[in-house]
């Protein structure tokens, strides 16, 4: 059935409900722009500063606070370049999360743990996924790079943290 104007009520209310609730099962950072990632369990998040120990040397306003990448679309590159498994330090992002959709946070506020974040924007990958991964590894990315945010309110990130949209009544105030 084709879509009609009279379905766009109904599709609002679908991008606004969002019951699943994920987990947080990675946290990498790099401690200087061109050092290999380390795995940590647990990393303070401030607002205008992103992950503390992290190279990240932005401001308020950056949008590239703290990058996120779906466990699933893991298995997703893996499984295009023909490799077991994707180690997360590879693609360079900061947390992992599972069993929600990231696409589904985009151009929403969320919580990982008692930390608030902003999406700013899809992360789509760069030529180093080439160096990184092997051949083809920019383009097993495309499309599985996962979000970009802002911390708006601090907090302590730990492994197994829920990640979930937050609600209206959350953001009240804010």
């Amino acid at each position: 059935m084709p879509y009609t104007p009279a379905d766009e009520p109904v599709i609002k209310e679908l991008l606004n409900s969002l019951p699943q609730q994920g987990q947080l099962t990675a946290i990498t950072v790099r401690p200087a722009r061109a050092a290999w990632p380390q795995n940590v369990e647990q990393i303070e998040a401030q607002p205008g500063r992103g992950l503390l120990g992290d190279h990240f040397s932005g401001n308020l306003e950056s949008k590239r606070q703290v990058t996120l990448i779906q466990a699933e679309h893991l298995v997703a590159v893996a499984s295009m370049l023909g490799l077991p498994q994707v180690d997360v330090r590879l693609t360079r992002r900061n947390l992992v999360v599972q069993g929600i959709n990231l696409l589904a946070l985009k151009e929403k506020y969320f919580w990982v743990g008692p930390v608030l974040l902003e999406t700013t924007g899809l992360c789509h990958p760069c030529s180093r996924m080439e160096a990184n991964l092997g051949p083809g590894g920019y383009n097993a990315m495309r499309g599985h790079g996962g979000l970009t945010a802002r911390v708006l309110r601090d907090g302590l990130l730990r492994l197994g943290d829920p990640v979930r949209a937050a609600t209206p009544e959350e953001l009240a105030g804010i």
